[in-house]
C-alpha cells in the first residue's frame, strides 16, 4: 500500500487512543482502564496492516526490523528506561496493581511491528507470536477503596442502622457486647423502620440467650411488638410461648396454644385436644393447662361441640351415600367433607341434606339451630339458600308462613322480602313466584326497581294503576313487547279510563273506574 508523504505524517502522528495521564486524579480509574485497553489492542492495530507485507522495514541504523542483532540492541536500549519509568509510576499512582511478571526474553514495544523473516534467518517475533494466545501487557488494576468502605468494620450503630435503612451490606457480628447490641436496637427503634427493627431482632434473638432477651425487650414494647408479630409470622411456636410465660401474658398464651394445635389431622385428637382446653384433662395432654377468658371459653365449647356433631354426620352420611340408597345423595353427590367446617357452611350442609328431619337428631337443621343459638335472620338466610338451590319452592314458602293465634297465616321475612327476591332471582326462580315475593315488599319505590330490574310486568302494571298515574303506563307501555299480554292489559286499563270523558262525565275519578261508580252515572 502506498502512502503519500502528507498521510504518512498524519498517520504517524495521529491516534484514536487517549494517552494516560495522572493530572485528573477524579477519574483515574477510567483512565487507567481506558490505558489498559489501548495497550493491549495494539497488536491488532498492527496486525490489520496487511498491506505492509511485501515491504521490508529498517530500523535508523540501517538494520533490518526483526533481526536477532536488531532485537538485542532495542531490548538493551529499553531495559533500563523500563525500570525507571516503572518506579516513577509506582511513586505517582494511587492505585496498587499487580506487577507484570518477568518473560525469559524481553521485547521493546517496537518489536511487535512485523518483519518478514529471509531465507536462511530465524523466525521473527511477530511469527512466534501468532503461534501464541494472545496476552494481556496492561497491569492489572486494583479494586477502589472507595469501595472496601461498604465492608469496614468501624460503622458506629447510627451509622450502621442509616446503612441498613438503604439496603446496604452491613455486618452486625462487630457489636459484641450486651451494650453495643441494645444501643444498635434503640437506633433501629429510634429510625422507625420495621424493617431494620426486625433485622437487628433477628440478630439479637441469634446472639442472645431467652432469658436476657426477654428481660430486655419487657421494657422495650416496640420492639417487643415487632418480635411478637416476626415470631407469629415464621411459626417459632415454641419461642413465641416462652415469650408470652415470661411475660405472663396468659390469655394470649392459651390462644397461642390453642391455634398451634389446630393444625391437627386427627378429628378424634383434635376433639380430645379441645376438651383439655374446656377444662376436661385426658391422656393425651395430661399437663395441658390454659387459661382462657370467660368469652374465649365459650367459644371452644362451641367449637367441641360443632366438631363432635360433625364427626357424627360425617360418619352417617358418608354411609349413606356409599350404599347409593338415598335419593338426595344420588343426585347431589357431596363435593368435600363436613369435617372442620365453620358453622354457617354445617347449617347450610344440614339444610341442604338433612332438612326435613327431627329436631331430635344431630344432623337436624332446627337441633343445630337451638343448640348454637342461631339467630333467626342468620337462619332465614341460610336456609332459604339452600333450599333455594334445590328449587324447594313449597319448602321457601313454608319457610316464611307463620299463624298467629286465630288460625290465620300470614308471611313474614326477618330478613326482608327484597333480599328474599334477590336470593330466588339467582337461583332462576320462576317469574311467578318471583312476582308473588315482590308484591309482598311494602316500600313502592323498592318494589318498582325489584319488579323492573327482574321483568315482574304485571307488578309494574299494577302498582301504577293504584298509583293513578297515567303518564307513567303510557311510558311503560313502550317497554314491553307488543301484542304480549302485558300491553293488552295496559291497554284495557287506558281504554276503561277514558269511557267516563267520552261521556261528558267530567266528575269521573280513577276511583269511579274502579269501583264500578262510573257504571251508575252513564245509566
Amino acid at each position: 500500500m502506498n502512502r503519500t508523504k502528507g498521510d504518512e505524517e498524519e498517520y504517524w502522528n495521529s491516534s484514536k487512543f487517549k494517552a494516560f495521564t495522572f493530572d485528573d486524579e477524579d477519574d483515574e480509574l477510567s483512565q487507567l482502564k481506558e490505558s489498559k485497553r489501548a495497550v493491549n489492542s495494539l497488536r491488532d492495530f498492527v496486525d490489520d496492516d496487511d498491506d505492509d507485507d511485501d515491504l521490508e522495514r529498517v530500523s535508523w541504523t540501517g538494520e533490518p526490523v526483526g533481526s536477532i542483532s536488531w532485537s538485542i540492541k532495542e531490548t538493551a536500549g529499553t531495559s533500563g528506561s523500563t525500570s525507571e519509568g516503572r518506579e516513577h509510576l509506582k511513586n505517582r499512582n494511587s492505585f496498587s496493581y499487580t506487577q507484570l511478571p518477568k518473560p525469559t526474553s524481553t521485547y521493546s514495544l517496537s518489536s511487535f511491528f512485523k518483519g518478514r523473516t529471509r531465507p536462511g534467518s530465524f523466525q521473527s517475533l511477530s511469527d512466534a507470536l501468532s503461534d501464541t494466545p494472545a496476552k494481556n501487557y496492561a497491569p492489572e488494576l486494583g479494586r477502589p477503596k472507595g469501595e472496601y468502605r461498604d465492608y469496614s468494620n468501624d460503622w458506629s450503630p447510627s451509622d450502621t442502622v442509616r446503612r441498613l435503612r438503604k439496603g446496604k451490606i452491613c455486618s452486625l457480628e462487630r457489636f459484641r457486647s450486651l451494650q453495643d447490641k441494645l444501643q444498635l436496637l434503640e437506633e433501629a427503634v429510634s429510625m422507625h423502620d420495621g424493617n431494620v427493627i426486625t433485622a437487628v431482632l433477628i440478630f439479637l434473638k441469634r446472639t442472645l440467650s431467652k432469658e436476657i432477651l426477654f428481660r430486655e425487650l419487657e421494657v422495650r414494647q416496640v420492639a417487643l411488638r415487632h418480635l411478637i408479630h416476626f415470631l407469629k409470622e415464621i411459626g417459632d411456636q415454641k419461642l413465641l410461648l416462652d415469650l408470652f410465660r415470661f411475660l405472663d401474658r396468659t390469655e394470649e398464651l392459651a390462644l397461642s396454644h390453642y391455634r398451634e394445635h389446630l393444625n391437627i389431622q386427627d378429628p378424634d385428637k383434635r376433639k380430645e385436644f379441645l376438651k383439655t382446653c374446656i377444662g376436661e384433662r385426658l391422656t393425651l395432654w395430661p399437663s395441658t393447662s390454659l387459661p382462657f377468658s370467660a368469652e374465649d371459653s365459650v367459644h371452644i365449647q362451641d367449637h367441641y361441640t360443632l366438631l363432635e356433631r360433625q364427626i357424627i354426620i360425617e360418619a352417617n352420611d358418608r354411609h349413606l351415600e356409599s350404599a347409593g340408597q338415598t335419593e338426595i345423595f344420588r343426585k347431589h353427590p357431596r363435593k368435600a367433607s363436613i369435617l372442620y367446617m365453620p358453622l354457617v357452611t354445617t347449617l347450610f350442609y344440614s339444610c341442604f341434606y338433612h332438612y326435613t328431619e327431627s329436631e331430635g337428631t344431630f344432623s337436624s337443621p332446627t337441633n343445630l339451630k337451638k343448640t348454637f343459638k342461631i339467630p333467626d335472620k342468620q337462619y332465614v338466610l341460610t336456609a332459604l339458600a339452600a333450599r333455594a338451590k334445590l328449587r324447594a319452592w313449597n319448602d321457601v314458602d313454608a319457610l316464611f308462613t307463620t299463624k298467629n293465634w286465630l288460625g290465620y297465616t300470614k308471611k313474614r321475612a326477618p330478613i326482608g322480602f327484597h333480599r328474599v327476591v334477590e336470593i330466588l332471582y339467582k337461583n332462576s326462580a320462576p317469574v311467578q313466584i318471583l312476582q308473588e315475593y315482590v308484591n309482598l315488599v311494602e316500600d313502592v319505590d323498592t318494589k318498582l326497581n325489584l319488579a323492573t330490574k327482574f321483568k315482574c310486568h304485571d307488578v309494574v302494571i299494577d302498582t301504577y294503576r293504584d298509583l293513578k298515574d297515567r303518564q307513567l303506563l303510557l311510558a311503560y307501555r313502550s317497554k314491553v313487547d307488543k301484542g304480549s299480554a302485558e300491553e293488552e292489559k295496559i291497554d284495557i286499563i287506558l281504554s276503561s279510563s277514558a269511557v267516563p270523558a267520552a261521556l261528558g262525565t267530567e266528575t269521573s275519578t280513577w276511583t269511579d273506574l274502579f269501583t264500578g261508580h262510573y257504571l251508575k252515572a252513564s245509566i
